[in-house]
């Protein structure tokens, strides 16, 4: 198993926490990976992205160019990123802020309208949650169980409220792989 993954969206949109909570499971599950940050210029509000690889080997490199899978939460980073997707590959859209559609047919596309969700749940932060989720029922890259282990050490003691809604948001987002939903 050889997964490199792009994650992208604007500051404040979890994309570093999608990054390392993926990073950190696969750690706990013993494999190698690596998580690599891009900032744009700003922080909260400009763009940001993350690379990260899970293998069942040693990562050479944390470089990703061609992913097999990209997930997008906004419309920049679905211009930047949907093409570079390998064919066979993987594309995740949050589609309540993404208002552009893929013309690809080489790759599998997953559309969710992830901020609309997270709102419904009662909490607009977790729309990452709810398509982190789909991206692990769709790859089994690393177990949801991991995930949230890790997101025990990733979150300070004081926001261990929030780990109710988050496991809510990532078995709304498997769900909806589960039944074919995008």
């Amino acid at each position: 198993m050889f997964e490199e993954i792009i994650i992208a969206g604007f500051g404040g949109q979890g994309v570093m926490s999608m990054g390392q909570l993926i990073a950190y499971a696969g750690m706990l599950e013993g494999k190698g990976i690596s998580w690599l940050p891009s900032y744009g210029p700003e922080q909260r509000g400009g763009t940001a992205n993350c690379a990260v690889v899970v293998s069942d080997e040693s990562v050479g490199s944390p470089l990703v160019t061609r992913p097999s899978t990209v997930i997008a939460l906004n419309n920049p980073s679905f211009d930047k990123f949907e093409p570079k997707v390998r064919p066979g590959g993987l594309l995740i859209i949050n589609s309540s802020l993404v208002v552009r559609n893929s013309e690809r047919k080489d790759i599998k596309i997953i559309e969710i309208t992830a901020t609309d969700m997270a709102n419904d749940l009662g909490n607009s932060r977790v729309a990452n949650m709810i398509l982190l989720g789909a991206f692990l029922e769709q790859t089994k890259i690393v177990s949801a169980e991991s995930v949230l282990e890790s997101l025990k050490k990733v979150l300070s003691v004081d926001k261990h409220h929030l780990l109710e809604i988050n496991k809510q948001a990532l078995k709304k987002g498997a769900s909806l792989v589960e039944v074919g939903i995008s």
